[in-house]
C-alpha cells in the first residue's frame, strides 16, 4: 500500500515539474528575440522604439510583434514608423529637411541625399497604392459631369492624416448635386462611405 502510495506521489511530482518546465518553454517560445538592422539618414538623428532611445545605426535584438520606430533631428520632419517584427530583418529610417540647416546637412552628404530622395519616391508610390485601393474613385478623377466636376482634396475630418482624402464636388447648375449623387452611386462609390465636400 505503502508503495502504491509513493510512487503516486512521484508520478504526481513528475507530472507537476513537466507541466512547470513546458509551460517555462511556451512561454519563452511564444515571444522569440529576432535581430534587427537598423540604418538611419541623416546617420545622427535620435531613434527610439516604442519610447526608448536605441541606436541609429547597427543591430538590435528586437521581441517578435509589432512596435514603433519614431525618428527625430533638428531640421528635419519627425517621422514615426509601425513595423511587425516576425524574423531577423532590416529597416531604414529616412528623414527629410524642413529648414536650412537641414537642407545645409543634405547639401554636405550628397550620397545620403540620394538615398533618402529615392525613400521619398518609395513612399509615395506606396501611398498611391494604399490610396488607390482604399478609394476606387481616384481612378476617374478628375471627372466633370453635367452640372458638376468631381476632384480629390485634403480631408477635413482627418487634418494632416495623408491616408484619408476628401472629395470636393463643385456644383454648376441646380440639379448638379442630385446628378453628382447619382452618379457616384451609379459607380458604385456609395456618397455615405467618403468625405464629401460641396463647394459652387
Amino acid at each position: 500500500m505503502d508503495e502504491n502510495r509513493r510512487l503516486f506521489v512521484l508520478s504526481g511530482t513528475v507530472v507537476v515539474i513537466a507541466l512547470i518546465l513546458l509551460g517555462g518553454y511556451l512561454a519563452f517560445r511564444g515571444n522569440p528575440e529576432h535581430k534587427l538592422t537598423i540604418t538611419s539618414v541623416p546617420n545622427d538623428l535620435t531613434l527610439s522604439l516604442d519610447g526608448k532611445q536605441i541606436p541609429a545605426n547597427g543591430e538590435i535584438k528586437v521581441k517578435e510583434g509589432r512596435h514603433t520606430l519614431t525618428g527625430e533631428r533638428r531640421g528635419f520632419e519627425t517621422y514615426t514608423q509601425t513595423v511587425d517584427i516576425e524574423q531577423d530583418s532590416s529597416y531604414k529610417m529616412f528623414l527629410f529637411s524642413n529648414n536650412s540647416e537641414g537642407r545645409a546637412w543634405e547639401k554636405s552628404h550628397p550620397e545620403e541625399e540620394l538615398e533618402a530622395e529615392a525613400e521619398a519616391g518609395r513612399r509615395f508610390d506606396e501611398m498611391s497604392r494604399r490610396l488607390e485601393a482604399k478609394y476606387p474613385i481616384l481612378q476617374e478623377l478628375p471627372y466633370i459631369g453635367p452640372g458638376f466636376t468631381v476632384n480629390q482634396g485634403v480631408s477635413v475630418a482627418h487634418r494632416g492624416d495623408p491616408e484619408y482624402l476628401a472629395f470636393y464636388i463643385k456644383i454648376t447648375d441646380s440639379e448638379g448635386k442630385k446628378k453628382a449623387l447619382e452618379w457616384l452611386n451609379g459607380h458604385g462609390y456609395h456618397p455615405e462611405n467618403l468625405e464629401i465636400i460641396y463647394t459652387e
